[in-house]
């Protein structure tokens, strides 16, 4: 339960870092695209002035006004060739960024579709989830009002100690520690008269018999 909101907030990251890449990219191909208009529209002004400028050469009086305009028309003519030289390196900058842009809105929106089915499953999730850990709290408030108080204080305090409280023991070793225990304490946890601790890490142990074939048989008969 705690696992699954931090998933959907990584899996809700990771959307958001590709949707700010296609908003990116979506600015830079504003951006190139206000930039080629502006250049069109600078060499639409040239092409006036130019157009304007033949109109006045035609009425020049004398041959340095007649080379004025005509310096003035080449000036122009050259301004809209660099006008229409950038205009040109930035259509190609554009391709691969429309590309990128076109590519990235189909993958989003597949991406979204399969964040919404994580989140929905994660939801699911949590909801079973969250019936059987109230089940289970439900059961060990049961389970804790049937036990001494000295019994739950000691698992209380062995369990924030250690996380786990309880330990198996088998062939004569605590299963938490690896510690062998004494004989004579193997033999009195045998018979169960007590709670009993182990002497090495402090965790309460228990201890399961050794089950024969005849009592496996016992309990389950074949068919």
């Amino acid at each position: 339960m705690a696992a699954l909101p931090k998933h959907v907030a990584q899996i809700e990251k990771t959307l958001d870092s590709h949707l700010r890449r296609l908003e990116a990219d979506r600015a830079a191909l504003a951006a190139n695209q206000k930039d080629r208009k502006r250049l069109e529209e600078d060499a639409k002004v040239q092409e006036q002035k130019i157009s304007k400028l033949k109109g006045q050469m035609m009425e020049a009086k004398t041959n340095e006004q007649y080379r004025a305009f005509q310096h003035e028309i080449e000036y122009c003519e050259k301004e809209i060739r660099k006008a229409e030289d950038r205009i040109l390196d930035l259509m190609g900058e554009a391709e691969p960024l429309d590309a990128n842009v076109k590519k990235a809105e189909i993958s989003l929106q597949e991406e979204k579709r399969q964040v919404e089915t994580e989140k929905a499953g994660a939801r699911e999730r949590t909801a079973v989830d969250q019936k059987l850990l109230d089940e289970l709290q439900a059961e060990r408030k049961d389970l804790v009002a049937r036990l001494q108080r000295p019994t739950y204080s000691a698992y209380e305090r062995i369990r924030k100690k250690h996380g786990v409280a309880v330990a198996e023991v088998s062939d004569g070793r605590c299963t938490a520690c690896q510690i062998l225990l004494r004989p004579q304490f193997f033999q009195d946890l045998k018979n169960g008269d007590a709670l009993m601790f182990c002497e090495s890490c402090g965790r309460i142990l228990y201890y399961n018999p050794p089950v024969s074939f005849e009592q496996g048989l016992a309990v389950h008969p074949h068919p």
